[in-house]
This record gives C-alpha cells, structure tokens and sequence, in this order.
C-alpha cells in the first residue's frame, strides 16, 4: 500500500483529496498538513510515496515547498493539485519531479488517472527495463473508454490490471484483486471476464485449494 501525504490549506479540498485517495484501495493518508512548514518538518523524518499538494498556500507556495523537500533530500512523488496553470509554473514544478498535475476544479475520473499512473510507473520501476517497457511507461496513452462495453471504465481497468502488475506471474483470485484495488468482488468479476475475452488475462480452475475449485487468472503473456 502506498503512503500519501496531502499538503493543503483548504479544509474542504483536504478532505476531498483524502477522500478520493482512500478510496483507491492501493493508497493511504498518513497525514494531512494545512501549513507547509509542517508538512516538510514531517517529510524530513518520515517516508511518504506520494505528497498531493497545493500551490497557493501561506508561509511558502507549492513552488519553494516542493524546492525545500528535494534539497531536504526527499525523493516522494508529486502530484500538484491547483489553480496555479501558467506555463512557467508548471515548467519549473515538473523540473522538480512533479509526475501529474491537476487543475482545479478536477474531476474524480481524473484524479484516478493521476493515482493509476503513478501506480503504474512504481511498478515498472521495480526491475529492469527494455525499450517496449520504457516506451509504454513514458509514452502510454490510457484505452479510450468508449472501447469498454457499456457501464465499464478504462480507469476501473487499468486499477485491476495495476494489481496483476505487482507480481505479473501470480495467479490472482478475484477476491484478491478486490482486495488490493479497493473494488467489490462482482465488479472485478466482471472485469475479469472481459478482460479474459479481451486475451488480455488467462483463467484457470485451481483444484489445489483443499476445497471448492476456484477460478485464478494471471496476466496473459
């Protein structure tokens, strides 16, 4: 599970943000801080996968807070959550290893594509990397939506396949799946078998429960 960490003045998107973070079953909020200062007095002493932050905030901006945390030697993920969208801005931020960058008002669709890519990117990272990988990680475009079937989501399916990605030769269980992504077992069922359709995943009975045969699915190679 990944630790994020939200930086950010207004109360109301505070809890927002933490709300849409939480309920992506991959992620959880450690803290919440409204005064900059703070949040880099506990980033120093404490590991964090990802900060959500702001721009516009009092003591410093997003811009001199993000510079504080990379000279304090934090190396966290950052997705920008703001109003501030003029270019030079968002130059400078993404130079400081910003990896999204939300303008607000967002919607929550948007927000999980942020959440998915980054999930999708800290696994990629964990082993070595060929062109075709490098390629899809720094060039992938996200499916369409409108290729899904109806009442499906290319942001619901690329949460289930991030999970498979954890550990690509595991035989998954939808249960497990559920578990991880944060969905109910029948949505992933769902997805699970479109997806089996799709020769995207490949599904298998396990007899070797000790009980009833269950049906376990790996990503296709």
């Amino acid at each position: 599970m990944y630790t994020v960490v939200i930086v950010e003045d207004d109360p109301m998107i505070t809890e927002l943000n933490r709300r849409y973070a939480e309920k992506d079953g991959r992620f959880t909020v450690a803290q919440t801080f409204s005064q900059p200062r703070r949040a880099l007095d506990w980033l120093r002493h404490n590991p964090a996968d990802l900060v959500i932050l702001d721009f516009y905030m009092p003591q410093m901006n997003g811009l001199e807070f993000l510079r504080a945390v990379r000279a304090a030697g934090v190396e966290s993920d950052v997705i920008m959550i703001t109003a501030a969208n003029d270019a030079a801005t968002v130059e400078a931020l993404t130079r400081l290893g910003v990896v999204d960058y939300l303008v607000k008002p967002f919607a929550y669709e948007r927000f999980c594509r942020a959440l998915d890519a980054f999930c999708r990117r800290r696994s990629a990272m964990r082993g070595s990397l060929d062109q075709t990988a490098l390629d899809n990680l720094l060039h992938a475009v996200p499916p369409a939506p409108a290729t899904l079937p109806k009442g499906m989501q290319a942001q619901t399916q690329e949460r289930v396949l991030a999970c498979m990605r954890d550990d690509p030769g595991h035989a998954y269980t939808c249960e497990e799946i559920a578990a991880a992504s944060g969905l109910s077992v029948v949505t992933v069922r769902r997805y699970m078998g479109y997806l089996a359709q799709q020769g995207q995943v490949t599904g298998d009975m396990n007899y070797g429960t000790g009980g009833r045969p269950c049906l376990v699915y790996r990503l296709a190679t």
